[in-house]
């Protein structure tokens, strides 16, 4: 009798304590994670630059954690459509976002936005920093270097035209930047991400881009369009026979395109820290520092405090330049 009492209290014990772990957000389970598929939000069309560092990222993702990645691409409105979509994902470690330098300059493009990258989202970890690089098509845009390049621009006001991920976007306001500071004009023309503003610029149907290297990087190479600048003080080493912003007389021109990974708010923080942990594995694994250098760029390396410090800085600074520029969406 005394053995079936003990039992007993043991059975319920071990009841009390599973109840207690559900009760407290299923820690057991969450320490497990993944367990399932993870979707990630890419707010832009295949073929941009978040989408070039986004599927490399899904391939390690398997390799480390066994579970699949998938790449749920939601284009519109410079990224906002899919940020919007991600901040309403449930807060359980399988909706993720991977958003960039377009979610900080969007609360000042944007003013009726139905959601806030600071308040909505958890920021987790800054995946990759790559510079803007001005690029041509070389048929319709023929000139040999950045001078020739400029000097072209002035002598045909308003008669060139630049293509962009997105009213609002990098691409727009590196364009807006590039006016104010050359004292040129070049029509803005915006489109659904980079990577069909970039099949029209490769077509012949716009005549530049101030993409991030990331995106552009293969069709550098492959002679379908051609460098000009790489913004900044520095040329990039995946690309050393093209002049900084600095060498061509634009020493305050710089802009960098960086891409950040973030999870709904609500998210449990031990889901946050497997999730960091496992992306910190993949940042630093040799796979993905070659592909990372090929485009152009460096793995973020920052914790997460500083990351969070880093898109609230960001946030200001291009509030400062949008109002600087005086840039509205077209």
């Amino acid at each position: 009798m005394k053995q079936h009492s003990m039992q007993r209290r043991t059975l319920l014990a071990g009841a009390a304590a599973t109840g207690l772990a559900m009760a407290s957000g299923g820690s057991w389970a969450q320490a497990a994670w993944p367990v399932k598929p993870v979707n990630l939000v890419v707010p832009f069309p295949a073929g941009g630059g978040t989408d070039a560092f986004a599927r490399p990222l899904a391939a390690q993702f398997s390799k480390v954690t066994g579970k699949t990645l998938v790449i749920d691409n939601r284009g519109g409105a410079g990224g906002t459509v899919g940020a919007s979509y991600a901040a309403k994902g449930a807060p359980d470690g399988y909706t993720l976002f991977m958003g960039a330098v377009h979610h900080a300059i969007a609360p000042s493009m944007y003013p009726k936005l139905d959601y806030d990258i600071e308040k909505d989202f958890i920021p987790l970890a800054l995946l990759a920093n790559v510079p803007q690089v001005l690029v041509v098509n070389p048929k319709a845009v023929p000139v040999g270097n950045f001078q020739q390049f400029l000097e072209h621009v002035k002598r045909n006001p308003a008669k060139l035209n630049y293509g962009s991920a997105g009213a609002g976007t990098s691409h727009h306001l590196a364009g807006e930047l590039f006016k104010q500071q050359t004292g040129t004009f070049i029509t803005h023309i915006p489109y659904r991400g980079a990577g069909p503003a970039l099949q029209d610029l490769i077509a012949g149907n716009v005549d530049m881009m101030f993409d991030g290297l990331g995106s552009s990087a293969t069709h550098i190479k492959s002679g379908r369009i051609k460098a000009l600048m790489v913004s900044g003080s520095q040329r990039n080493p995946a690309f050393p026979d093209v002049p900084c912003a600095a060498e061509v007389g634009l020493p305050d021109y710089t802009v960098t395109t960086w891409y950040g990974l973030w999870a709904p708010k609500g998210t449990p923080a031990d889901v946050q820290a497997r999730i960091i942990e496992d992306i910190r594995r993949i940042g630093t694994a040799d796979e993905i520092k070659a592909i990372w250098a090929s485009n152009g760029a460096d793995y973020g390396g920052m914790t997460q405090a500083q990351f969070a410090k880093f898109v609230s800085s960001e946030v200001r600074r291009w509030a400062q330049v949008v109002k600087a520029a005086g840039a509205k969406l077209d």
